[in-house]
């Protein structure tokens, strides 16, 4: 049984095969990034990798874009973002590509959790150990119950810009741009605050080359040992009722490894102490993404090096929009969030732009929309994608299709919601044959108070004593454990 693969930084070594976007003798390089408010009359979408360049999305219409006062501010902050080095690397890129194809045909199961958005303030050592542990004891308990590998892919390391409902927020009739992520600027309500300030970009881009070094510390570090995460799952369940499901699951876990080590397993080999461990975001911020893609002189192929992975918004996704246009010429491997708005034609047309050679691995669709919409709805689009013969992974969203607001005004999730949106995932793949390829979580491993109920016991007279977030609320690490504990159950009734 192999519970870990190689080891997250072997693509290193691929560092040297990237030149920067501004130096590359291919494209010719935009110096402004100025975006289009409204399409010019003479371009069209491109439908071609031959007309994409890393700029060809200023040419398109581009939602949810901060607006910047200073045009040169802006262009120093990408000239410098386009001379630092990659986040990720070209052969990190391609393992996580390699895995997610195997999901595609069934062979593997995809988690991806963590912050709604980070931010400068809360940034420290403890916070994201605390939520890759999480990360990493959800993963063990999956895998067991799945009987097959679990690609773990942390929301890190670049998760700070957020869509808004409105462009500005108004406040005893004040009004101002609406906080956007500490990317693009900050929360408190004053006008130098709310400023649409670029060089936000570049302390965003050293944070999260933080972030990945302790990232890659833990995963390759002894931290992730599976000893180690089995015995902080035994923590959970002793907290849970005598006989509970959990503690069913956790002791048959237990008698696993008992019985590797009984028959000479040493699991404290490399393949039992170190994990895969790979880091996506919500592709949102132009600039910044187009100032960090990069040119691998070994294939020609272009990657988004923010990340190993980028997923394009609801509210972004327009066919002709430029957040599509971009992410139609990365290498990188994407997802697209739908809801209960896309039709089945729509769904097509979106995967024939991004993935048009139909590349197993290369697109998940993560689906938010409710239990119940999501029982009605997602046959459909499941039943559009076996018929057009489409490679895709099916990632469950189950949290934000469940946020509603108390009578005291705190924005929150409950938990048996979620469930029921995931118990709705799983039921609606049964009927239709397909495979259940995922599930994508806003979670800490901090003990906050923002979604309610699970084992935790979270109510909403409760949710004021450790509310956080900056954004939306967040499963806490008790919470997001229970939530792989039932995932596990379930992915036990398919093998």
């Amino acid at each position: 049984m192999r519970l870990s693969t190689a080891l997250l930084i072997a693509g290193l070594s691929r560092a040297a095969a990237f030149t920067p976007a501004s130096l590359s003798t291919n494209v010719a390089h935009k110096s402004a990034l100025s975006v289009a408010s409204v399409r010019p009359e003479t371009s069209s979408p491109a439908a071609s990798s031959d007309d994409w360049s890393p700029e060809s999305w200023t040419n398109a219409v581009a939602k949810q874009m901060p607006i910047y006062e200073d045009q040169e501010e802006l262009d120093g902050a990408v000239k410098e973002l386009e001379k630092v080095a990659p986040l990720v690397f070209a052969g990190e890129v391609r393992s996580l590509h390699e895995k997610l194809a195997r999901v595609s045909q069934g062979q593997g199961f995809v988690l991806m959790g963590g912050d709604c958005a980070e931010s400068f303030k809360e940034f420290h050592v403890n916070h994201i150990r605390d939520t890759f542990r999480v990360i990493m004891q959800m993963s063990l308990v999956m895998t067991f119950g799945s009987a097959m590998p679990v690609v773990k892919i942390g929301r890190m390391a670049g998760q700070f810009a957020k869509p808004r409902s409105e462009p500005n927020e108004v406040i005893d009739g004040v009004s101002l741009p609406s906080y956007r992520g500490d990317n693009v600027n900050r929360e408190e309500f004053t006008p130098e605050a709310r400023r649409n300030d670029p060089n936000l970009m570049v302390k965003a881009y050293y944070q999260s080359a933080q972030t990945l070094n302790i990232l890659r510390a833990f995963s390759t570090g002894g931290f992730a040992d599976i000893s180690r995460l089995h015995a902080w799952n035994l923590d959970f369940v002793e907290d849970t009722a005598e006989g509970s499901r959990y503690r069913k699951l956790a002791s048959k876990v237990d008698e696993s490894l008992r019985f590797m080590k009984a028959i000479g397993i040493d699991t404290s080999s490399p393949e039992f102490t170190s994990v895969d461990f790979y880091t996506a975001h919500e592709c949102l911020l132009l600039p910044y993404e187009q100032a960090l893609t990069r040119q691998d002189s070994t294939t020609g192929k272009w990657y988004d090096c923010s990340s190993h992975m980028l997923w394009v918004g609801e509210r972004t996704r327009d066919l002709d929009g430029a957040h599509l246009e971009f992410t139609r010429g990365i290498g990188n491997p994407l997802g697209v969030k739908v809801s209960d708005k896309c039709t089945p034609d729509e769904l097509i047309r979106i995967i024939n732009t991004m993935n048009p050679q139909n590349i197993p691995g290369k697109l998940s669709i993560i689906v938010r929309m409710g239990a119940e919409k999501l029982r009605k709805n997602l046959p459909e689009l499941i039943r559009a994608v076996q018929r057009e013969g489409k490679a895709v992974v099916w990632i469950s969203d189950p949290v934000h299709g469940n946020t509603r607001k108390t009578d005291g005004g705190f924005k929150t999730r409950d938990f048996d919601n979620v469930r029921a949106e995931l118990r709705a995932f799983f039921d609606v793949h049964d009927e239709m044959g397909s495979h259940p390829g995922g599930v994508h979580v806003e979670m800490t491993g901090e003990d906050v108070t923002e979604c309610t109920g699970g084992v935790s016991s979270v109510t909403d007279e409760s949710l004021k004593e450790r509310y956080n977030t900056a954004c939306d609320p967040r499963l806490n690490g008790s919470q997001a454990l229970e939530l792989a504990f039932l995932i596990a159950e379930r992915m036990r009734l398919r093998t």
